[in-house]
Formats: structure tokens, C-alpha cells, sequence
């Protein structure tokens, strides 16, 4: 079994509690991470919204984090890594921005990447930047979706 991340939240495809989401609390939910390869020198967490292209005209990005410690086994709700680092969201802020559907019911990603290195970007960088700074380091990444309505 490889590299799995999954929350106590909720279950892989199913509703992300509201607490979560933008407008009722803007809490990240607690995420479990299991398996990760012996070799990963570091975690990087993205969490985008692929339905916002009809609303928004772009994958709206509602987390990035990166330099995860690779020995992490859980993300508590409503917080971040020790010495991990925040990017920029769509929000135009550093740090989580839940779910914000403004239509209908949206499904939201969370990719987690195993990598063989840390990556050299500094706080508030953009999803480009550290999908960009990745490239070529990734060694196993997985995915947990969530669905959320307005």
C-alpha cells in the first residue's frame, strides 16, 4: 500500500463538514498521513477546487503547503506542520481557505506529494511556484477528495 492521506472529517468522496468550508469557520480538517516512502526528504499538501473553472474561470487554490516534516502522521484540525511553510491561495492570503462554493456543489482535492528533497521558496509562494519547484522530485503522491455546497 502506498502513500495514503485521509481525514477524520470526512470520508475520501463524501461532504466536508461545514465548519470547514470558508464562510463557517475556516478550519482545515485534521488529515492523517500514512506510508510514506522511506526515502521522502519532505511533504507538500495542495488543495484546489477544479469545479471553480465554470464560477471562476481557473482551479481555485484554497491551500498550499510545503516542507512537511515526512515523519508528520497527522495534521491536527485548524493547524499547520511544525516548520512547514504557506503559500498564497486564491484568496490572496497565506494559509488555508476552505471551501467556497459559489453555484453548486464543488469536489475538492487534496494532493499530498511524497518528495526527495525540500523545496527553496519562501512563505506566500503561488501552487505554480512549488508545483513548479516539484518537478522531477516527486516520488509518490496521492489524492483525498471532499465535496462541499453553498
Amino acid at each position: 500500500m502506498g502513500l495514503t492521506l485521509q481525514s477524520s472529517a470526512f470520508s475520501d468522496g463524501q461532504e466536508i463538514p461545514r465548519k470547514h468550508g470558508h464562510k463557517n469557520g475556516n478550519h482545515s480538517p485534521s488529515l492523517q498521513i500514512s506510508n510514506v516512502p522511506s526515502n521522502t526528504q519532505s511533504l507538500a499538501l495542495i488543495m484546489d477546487d477544479p469545479d471553480a473553472m465554470a464560477p471562476a474561470g481557473k482551479v481555485w487554490v484554497h491551500w498550499v503547503v510545503w516542507n512537511i516534516d515526512p515523519s508528520t502522521t497527522e495534521i491536527p484540525e485548524d493547524s499547520t506542520p511544525s516548520g512547514s511553510i504557506e503559500g498564497n491561495t486564491d484568496f490572496g492570503a497565506v494559509g488555508y481557505g476552505g471551501p467556497a462554493p459559489p453555484d453548486k456543489r464543488h469536489t475538492y482535492v487534496f494532493k499530498l506529494y511524497a518528495l526527495d528533497t525540500k523545496l527553496e521558496l519562501s512563505k506566500g509562494a503561488t501552487k505554480a511556484e512549488v508545483e513548479d519547484a516539484m518537478k522531477e522530485h516527486v516520488i509518490e503522491e496521492t489524492v483525498l477528495k471532499g465535496t462541499y455546497a453553498p
